[in-house]
């Protein structure tokens, strides 16, 4: 393991592990307005929602590293108290990148980039058209975390009205996930598409598992299965019975006197496709 004490290196470096370890990251594309009303819009993924009642938005734009200085959008929250949050899909992102140049200050991004400017109905800042969700708030308060270059401001935001495009909700009227097709930020100059990676996990929350404790010996030492494999097998409120097993046996003779990492190698390939219950079976076959 590499053992780092923050204050040791420099502060770039030290970033650049941050970031490349805390992620992917959600991007707020913050459009904000300064006192004599010139519009500005920038990315930050220092961001995230953490509340809702009240609907609370906090994104951080920090200090520059390399010279100290601060983004326009930090200086124009302190003057105007607003900020429309606009969420970013896939087929904005490369516009989105585009308008994270450190254009001048009085320099419009939502021109530069080739965005449409909508004009907000509670607050100043123009909405980005392009973006599937928009957040109208209101800056409750703006938190230094620090004078030198790199520290965050943390922007602390109340939604005061939502706007969604209805092409991106179910027939039941929530977000659907792949519709919406947001991006991340990652490490570097990378980015994550989040429904080409999409899994899904059960949340344990009504229905006690197993527990990884109550695994057999044999498959919580396996060398093939991984622990979120273990994880998966663990997440089920009781093992398949004996004539459940037989049963599955004698549909799938193939699985009939194999090893035990052979069995494991299957059953790796149905939790793969999510599928515990056949992994199980395949485990518990004699």
């Amino acid at each position: 393991m590499l053992t780092i004490s923050p204050k040791e290196i420099p502060v770039a470096k030290l970033h650049s592990y941050l970031l490349g370890a805390i992620a992917p990251r959600p991007i707020a594309f913050a459009s904000t307005i300064d006192a004599e009303g010139v519009p500005n819009l920038s990315p930050f993924s220092f961001f995230n929602v953490f509340s809702a009642n009240p609907p609370i938005l906090i994104f951080s734009p920090a200090r520059r590293v390399k010279n100290n200085t601060t983004k326009h959008t930090l200086e124009n929250v302190l003057e105007v108290k607003e900020v429309v949050i606009n969420v970013v899909s896939y087929n904005m992102v490369q516009q989105m990148s585009l308008s994270s140049t450190e254009y001048p200050k009085g320099v419009n991004e939502f021109e530069k980039a080739g965005f449409t400017m909508v004009k907000s109905e509670n607050v100043k800042p123009f909405r980005v058209g392009e973006s599937p969700v928009q957040f109208e708030c209101k800056v409750t308060n703006v938190t230094a975390l620090g004078k030198e270059g790199g520290a965050g401001n943390l922007v602390i935001c109340e939604v005061v009205k939502i706007h969604i495009d209805e092409t991106v909700l179910t027939e039941a009227g929530t977000i659907d996930q792949h519709k919406i097709d947001l991006v991340a930020r990652a490490g570097g100059s990378y980015y994550t598409r989040a429904k080409e990676g999409f899994f899904e996990i059960p949340k344990p929350l009504t229905s006690l598992g197993i527990g990884v404790d109550a695994l057999p010996f044999e498959i919580k030492n396996s060398a093939v299965l991984t622990g979120n494999h273990l994880g998966m097998l663990a997440n089920v409120t009781e093992i398949p019975s004996k004539e459940t097993v037989d049963k599955f046996l004698k549909e799938h003779p193939k699985y009939v006197n194999i090893n035990t990492e052979e069995k494991h190698i299957f059953a790796k390939t149905f939790l793969e496709k999510n599928d515990v219950i056949s992994a199980w079976k395949v485990l518990l076959m004699k």
